[in-house]
């Protein structure tokens, strides 16, 4: 899957704002989990969107946020990854 494409790009880090904006409580609830679902790219194309939520191995206890965004049409895809970790200010 190539991963060159700039639209698909800003989709993935877009994404990953979204799923990255849950609280800790949150995070920690759902994890480990994960879902797809169909979408469309600004320039109307429509894409397929995955997110996933695992526990990480490094830090342990940290929690892994991936999302990837694909054109099974054109075989082009893109990825955005963070790991997060509790906030001190966090319940």
């Amino acid at each position: 899957m190539a991963v060159n494409d700039d639209e698909l790009s800003a989709m993935a880090i877009e994404e990953l704002d979204a799923a990255c904006g849950l609280s800790w409580p949150e995070l920690t609830r759902i994890t480990p989990w994960g879902d797809s679902f169909t979408g469309f790219a600004p320039s109307g194309r429509e894409v397929e969107i995955e997110r996933r939520y695992i526990w990480a191995h490094d830090p342990p206890g940290a929690v892994r946020v991936e999302v990837e965004v694909r054109d099974p049409g054109a075989g082009e895809g893109a990825e955005a990854g963070a790991t997060l970790t509790k906030d001190a200010s966090e319940p």
